[in-house]
């Protein structure tokens, strides 16, 4: 299947990102890589081959995205502050950036995308639907790390509230939740090892609160937090969803 990439400069972070896509035709989709993943990471582990029956049929043309989690929230060595600071730069270059040159590369026009993520991915995917619902109207998350306090050792500042979903959606309210019940978010989970379903079902709580159509769907024991399960579903769902 053949892959288009490129790469920039991002004045938002000051260092290069890179993106790629594959396909010509159907609804944009934008893959975050898991935490420590690179733009690329959904190919090698075969998620693009998965795909592949919806992105030959003309229904999904996907776009790879790079991310900033290695030297933010998974790094060692960066402060709390500097992670909530890397992560609001980092909205700032898919909403100035990376979001309207999908939308100039797809021809889309006013077409709102779909995002999806898994792990530390899925709440880039969640953030980003969450904040900007007139880019995205379909979410779909899989084993979701939707709570990021441990890794800011009880820091707490705006740049962090705000791209935080568990906690600016209670109080969100007027004209942006009204585009947002718009949208879907469809939050799957397994009971095999190493996932946790707790972090899927709170989140899913907070939206249906806010009256924001979604579900949390949960798998058995034989799903677990790793590929083979989300090579698995995601198919699945998208199938459904567009």
């Amino acid at each position: 299947m053949a892959r288009e990439t490129w790469s920039w400069h991002s004045p938002a972070l000051n260092r290069e990102m890179r993106l790629a896509r594959f396909g010509s035709a159907g609804k944009p989709l934008l893959l975050f890589p898991t935490g420590g993943g690179d733009y690329l990471e959904h190919e090698r582990f075969l998620m693009i081959r998965a795909l592949g029956p919806l992105i030959d049929a003309g229904r999904l043309r996907v776009y790879l995205m790079d991310n900033i989690n290695r030297d933010g929230w998974i790094s060692a060595e960066a402060t709390p502050g500097h992670k909530t600071w890397l992560q609001a730069r980092f909205d700032e270059y898919l909403v100035e950036e990376a979001l309207p040159f999908i939308r100039t590369d797809s021809g889309s026009g006013t077409e709102r995308f779909a995002t999806s993520g898994m792990s530390l991915g899925a709440y880039n995917a969640m953030n980003l639907g969450c904040k900007h619902p007139d880019w995205i109207d379909l979410v779909v998350t899989m084993s979701g790390t939707f709570d990021l306090r441990r890794w800011l050792d009880g820091h707490w500042d705006e740049d962090f509230y705000y791209n935080h979903p568990i906690d600016f959606l209670p109080g969100l309210e007027g004209p942006p939740l009204e585009r947002l019940r718009e949208s879907y978010f469809l939050l799957a989970v397994g009971l095999g090892p190493w996932d946790n379903p707790r972090n899927s079902l709170r989140m899913g709580k907070v939206l249906e609160a806010k009256g924001i159509p979604s579900r949390v769907e949960i798998w058995g024991e034989d799903a677990d937090h790793d590929w083979p399960t989300w090579r698995t579903m995601l198919p699945v769902f998208l199938n459904k969803l567009v």
